[in-house]
């Protein structure tokens, strides 16, 4: 039975697998958010950067603070953002080192199911922002719109029994709008809303699309290199089959996030 390994630390092979995707994502999620010039922002869990390069390319901060549990990532995002208002930090999205209320925007994309204890990252996000700030998330739409891993997950329930503990849909109820606004408003957040957020996902061919699977970051990924190779094939051939590809080999997909944003309330909270 393969085992359930999340690895997150070769930030070069999580680029090709998410990474991508999670930068037009993150376009769109500031885009919604529509936040002021100037502002303090705090991006946790940031990963490899996506989502801090984007605040620096459209949002016009003041500064950006990246907070990573992972060693690789965060030497991945300093090397691959070289601007004076970004620095990047190992930490604990559950116990944030800073103040609190010392930042405007706390934000976090892709990142909140995989804490052992979202409430708590919530919570501290709330805390650390300013009275009247904004705090925001996105994650993937694991059940339905997220349509890279739902043709993998699809496949792999088809085939191998194992997959039922580990698809990302099954294993991550909380990715759905209800769950997420529950989330916020126990956060003590007000003004909370939803927002799907949706970007298309071309890839040239198969190969584009399988070999990042090969990479182990991840869930899905980590669950294709615990298995045997018999059954790496058969799954692989599964997939293959179910993609919608077109004569040139191309393959169109779309995937779609949740966005959730409240604000701090007046009085501080907690």
């Amino acid at each position: 039975m393969p085992e359930r390994k999340d690895n997150w630390a070769a930030a070069e092979l999580y680029e090709p697998y998410v990474g991508r995707w999670s930068r037009k994502v993150a376009l769109e999620f500031l885009d919604w958010l529509q936040l002021p010039s100037h502002a303090q922002w705090l991006d946790v869990g940031c990963g490899t950067g996506a989502l801090a390069q984007a605040v620096l390319h459209v949002a016009r901060p003041a500064s950006v603070l990246g907070i990573d549990a992972s060693p690789g990532f965060i030497d991945y995002a300093r090397a691959c953002t070289p601007d004076a208002r970004a620095r990047f930090e190992l930490g604990d999205a559950q116990a944030l080192p800073l103040d609190a209320h010392s930042v405007d925007v706390a934000v976090s994309g892709l990142v909140i199911n995989f804490v052992p204890q979202p409430e708590r990252a919530l919570a501290e996000m709330a805390r650390v922002v300013r009275p009247g700030g904004t705090v925001a998330i996105y994650v993937w739409d694991y059940a339905d719109g997220m349509e890279l891993m739902r043709y993998f997950w699809d496949a792999a329930l088809e085939l191998i029994p194992a997959a039922h503990d580990v698809a990302e849909g099954r294993r991550f109820p909380m990715c759905r709008p209800e769950p997420l606004l529950s989330l916020f408003a126990q956060a003590g957040l007000a003004d909370v809303e939803v927002r799907a957020l949706e970007v298309p996902t071309p890839f040239r061919d198969f190969d584009d699309y399988w070999k990042p699977f090969l990479g182990g970051q991840g869930p899905a990924p980590g669950f294709v290199m615990a298995l045997p190779e018999a059954d790496r094939v058969r799954l692989r051939e599964r997939i293959r089959a179910a993609l919608p590809t077109a004569a040139d080999g191309s393959i169109a997909l779309r995937a779609r996030a949740w966005g959730v944003r409240g604000s701090h309330r007046a009085q501080a909270i907690g």
